[in-house]
C-alpha cells in the first residue's frame, strides 16, 4: 500500500481485535462514524476498572518467573512507519536484554492463545522496538478471568509481517471507504451492535 495514501492515519493494536472479529467493525466505526458504545458494555468496563486496580497495587511488582528485572506501566507509543499506535499495560525489561510486552485480558484462558490476542500483542511488540530499539521476542497476555495464569507468545517474522498485512488491510478500508466482507461466523452476529444496520 502506497504509504502516501494513509498519511496521518493510525490503527491501534485493540482495533486489531474489533477487524478480526469481523472486519465491518472498522468500515463502521472509521468510515461512517458510528460509535460502538463500547461504554454500555460489561465486559470492556469490568477490564478498564481492572487497569485501574492494577495501576494503584503492586506497582512494583516484577514477575520474576518471566525473567523480569524492571517494567514500565502503560506507555503509549506511537510509529509513522508502521500507522500504529496504542497504550500497552506493561512493558517488561527481561533478564537476556530483550523487552515484552505484557496485556492484561479479562477473560478466560481456554487452552489456546486466541488470533486476536496473539496479533494484537505482536503490534504491540513492532511499537516496543522500535520506540525503544530493543529486541522484542516475546510478549504476555495475563488471563484475569483464570486467576491472573499468564502465557507467552513467542513471535516469528511470519506473526510480524501478517500483523502488518492486518494493519494493510484496515487502512485500506478506513482510506477509501471499502465495505469488506462480514464475519464468516454468523454467531458474531446475535450480540453484535451493528447487527440492525449491517446488511
Amino acid at each position: 500500500m502506497d504509504l502516501v495514501e494513509t498519511q496521518g492515519i493510525y490503527v491501534t493494536p485493540s482495533e486489531i481485535i474489533e477487524y478480526l472479529y469481523c472486519p465491518r467493525f472498522v468500515y463502521f466505526m472509521n468510515c461512517l462514524g458510528i460509535d460502538q458504545h463500547e461504554e454500555q458494555r460489561y465486559k470492556v468496563l469490568k477490564g478498564r476498572e481492572i487497569h485501574q486496580e492494577r495501576r494503584a497495587t503492586n506497582i512494583d511488582y516484577l514477575r520474576k518467573r518471566l525473567g523480569c528485572v524492571g517494567k514500565d506501566l502503560d506507555v503509549y507509543m506511537s510509529s509513522n512507519n508502521h500507522h500504529l499506535r496504542g497504550k500497552v499495560d506493561e512493558v517488561l525489561y527481561l533478564a537476556d536484554g530483550t523487552l515484552a510486552p505484557l496485556d492484561y485480558k479479562y477473560a478466560d484462558y481456554r487452552d489456546t492463545i486466541y488470533r486476536t490476542h496473539k496479533y494484537q500483542s505482536a503490534l504491540y511488540a513492532i511499537l516496543i522496538k522500535e520506540t525503544y530499539h530493543k529486541e522484542v521476542l516475546r510478549g504476555f497476555i495475563c488471563y484475569v478471568r483464570s486467576k491472573n495464569k499468564v502465557r507467552e507468545v513467542c513471535y516469528t517474522e511470519n506473526d510480524f509481517a501478517t500483523a502488518q498485512e492486518i494493519v494493510n488491510e484496515m487502512l485500506k478500508i478506513m482510506q477509501t471507504g471499502y465495505f469488506p466482507k462480514r464475519t464468516k461466523y454468523q454467531i458474531r452476529c446475535i450480540d453484535c451492535c451493528y447487527r440492525n444496520i449491517c446488511v
